[in-house]
């Protein structure tokens, strides 16, 4: 099994983890959701006029969602305090196109649909890893649904072109999601544009990441879309208009981990302004999970405290419904008093890069015990050392390193600008974190990423 990690690049210097010189202090402000932002640009594009997102997140994968989206008709705005406003296009989705989906599973996942609707043929390509990145059970699903797919290059897999005829039939399908809940969701969001609406049944083993599916039924409800979900695994889109929003976007809580475990590995204290009291991303397990790996969590009006006094708590965590948490929590775990197990996760093998294998390798090279299992990690602390840390052109691989670096010296982190998929200029974030300061950069532009050459396989893993 060989996984790849990204597209070739020219290389760069690895970045050396700063270590903490004593407990952080900080307020750092996350920007938006990657989640959310997707779906509210596609959701946007769909409605029946122009809509209005503020504080999204502007990363590699939202820039690719919206460049999709314009070339398929649809405008999006830069406004001057950041927002995007988004105006569907007159006269309906166009074909005709190319989209590059880079290595964004969202959009690999959630514009093929959109493509159907539109008038003409719509090509998919993007970064090699997409090539890898399983979408047969979506193939499938929207063939049964009545559109015309194109896969023969590669049968299952990207490139793919989806040719539509500006409608597409709609109805029941029945749908394997057990690899990524992305593909329920990806159903669900362009649904209400279908002639009948849709049913989808999840058929399959475990669904993973279930707070993604319910963070797609809300948005969907919120637009004003008829959506029921009574039965487990099984969810029914009415036909219908989307309603036009003026959207604010949430902090990602999957992006505020990495500063939140600093906090509890130094001995200090991190505040996340803006963090939502009830929220469907999967990121809000955070405070219970802090608070397990022995850290003093407090929500007020202010946004989120995290409080540690440099004691790290072994844990069991069944991470099925927050699996993208893993890279942290599996960092964490590596400073620990106590072995840990995280269990749940071998979905993520078919994320950006096999994150199983990679995590098993990379703390092992930096010292660590970690035993890692068809679905699971067990990580048992040893005294860890510096070295070089592969990312694999992913972005969590690359923050995780860089909270092991805040108690070891000399971890080199390759590629850290692979960070830029949904978190722009993290080394600056975390530098102005460790200063105690506020972060003052500038907007994501594209320049900061740039991909890994390597690969993770399951012998050298």
């Amino acid at each position: 099994m060989t996984n790849t990690g990204g597209a070739p690049s020219s290389r760069q210097s690895p970045w050396p983890a700063p270590t903490a010189s004593g407990p952080v202090d900080a307020v750092v402000a996350v920007p938006g959701s990657k989640s959310v932002t997707n779906r509210a640009l596609l959701l946007a594009a769909l409605a029946d006029g122009p809509s209005v997102l503020r504080r999204p997140l502007r990363s590699r994968d939202t820039l690719l969602m919206a460049a999709g989206l314009r070339s398929l008709g649809a405008v999006v705005e830069d406004l001057p305090d950041g927002a995007w406003r988004v105006t569907p296009p007159e006269g309906g989705l166009r074909g005709d196109t190319t989209v590059d989906v880079g290595n964004a599973g969202t959009v690999m996942r959630f514009l093929p649909p959109v493509a159907a609707l539109a008038s003409g043929a719509v090509r998919f390509d993007g970064d090699p890893r997409s090539h890898e990145r399983p979408v047969e059970a979506l193939i499938g699903a929207l063939r049964a649904l009545g559109a015309n797919v194109d896969d023969a290059d590669r049968p299952g897999h990207f490139p793919l072109a989806v040719r539509g005829t500006g409608r597409l039939a709609g109805g029941l399908v029945e749908i394997d999601s057990s690899a990524s809940s992305q593909f329920v969701s990806a159903l669900l969001l362009s649904g209400a544009r279908f002639e009948r609406g849709v049913e989808v049944r999840h058929i399959g083993d475990r669904l993973p990441s279930l707070p993604h599916i319910d963070m797609t039924v809300q948005m969907l409800r919120e637009a004003g879309v008829a959506v029921d979900d009574s039965e487990p695994e099984r969810w029914v889109v009415a036909p219908g208009p989307i309603r036009a929003r003026d959207l604010t976007v949430e902090p990602d809580l999957s992006n505020a981990a990495p500063f939140l475990a600093a906090a509890l590995v130094t001995g200090g204290r991190i505040t996340v302004p803006h963090w939502p009291e009830h929220t469907t991303q999967p990121g809000a397990r955070l405070r219970e999970i802090f608070t397990m790996l022995g850290a003093r969590c407090e929500l007020t009006p202010q946004g989120l405290t995290v409080s540690g006094d440099g004691r790290v708590r072994g844990v069991e965590l069944d991470l099925a419904n927050e699996s993208e948490l893993t890279p942290t929590l599996a960092a964490v775990a590596a400073l620990a008093d106590a072995p840990s197990r995280l269990h749940g996760i071998g979905h993520i093998r078919l994320h950006e890069t096999d994150r199983v294998a990679a995590l098993a390798k990379e703390l092992g090279g930096l010292g660590a015990d970690v035993a890692e299992g068809p679905d699971e990690l067990v990580i048992t602390p040893r005294p860890l050392r510096g070295g070089l840390f592969a990312t694999y052109d992913d972005h969590r691989l690359a923050t995780a390193a860089a909270v092991v670096g805040l108690r070891v010296a000399g971890v080199l982190v390759e590629n850290v600008a692979t960070t830029a998929k949904t978190l722009p200029d993290f080394p600056g974030r975390w530098a102005a974190m460790l200063a105690g300061s506020e972060y003052t950069g500038s907007e994501y532009t594209g320049s900061e990423y740039t991909a890994s050459q390597h690969t993770v396989s399951e012998r050298t893993g």
